[in-house]
């Protein structure tokens, strides 16, 4: 079977801000969800059927960057943050994704922390860790 992304299951779709989070791969993780809106209803038999109440997948990417340049954490905090950008969980943008070489329109998908640290050379920047909900891809 070929490799398969998360591009093969969804559709096109367009940013509310043409602006693009691009970032190097994460040095912790890089976790891609998947799901589908169903509901699975048990009987008292034990026996099961799944209603399918939307055909489309649902997909979350979880991203983690222990060390990141202070420009890059700081990109990442400002199109979070910016009113005119993502305005937290209220508009989409494009992230290019790190590994698979496509670009998908995301929301955040719930809050963000920065680690800012003491190191050898200066301070140090990560991320600790970002959720965005995977709207579709950028054609």
């Amino acid at each position: 079977m070929a490799a398969k992304e998360m591009y093969d299951y969804l559709s096109a779709a367009s940013a509310d801000v043409d602006v693009t989070l691009s970032t190097p791969k994460p040095q912790e993780y890089l976790l891609e969800e998947g799901t589908k809106n169903q509901d699975v209803l048990l009987a008292d038999d034990g026996s099961e059927q799944v209603v399918t109440l939307a055909d489309a997948f649902i997909f979350y990417a979880t991203l983690r960057w222990d060390y990141l340049s202070e420009s890059d954490a700081g990109s990442v905090l400002d199109l979070y943050y910016n009113t005119s950008y993502a305005n937290r969980r209220a508009k989409s943008i494009k992230w290019a994704h790190p590994t698979d070489g496509h670009t998908y329109v995301v929301k955040f998908a719930g809050d963000m922390s920065r680690i800012v640290r003491a190191g050898s050379g200066g301070m140090q920047h990560g991320v600790s860790e970002i959720k965005l909900k995977v709207l579709g891809y950028v054609s």
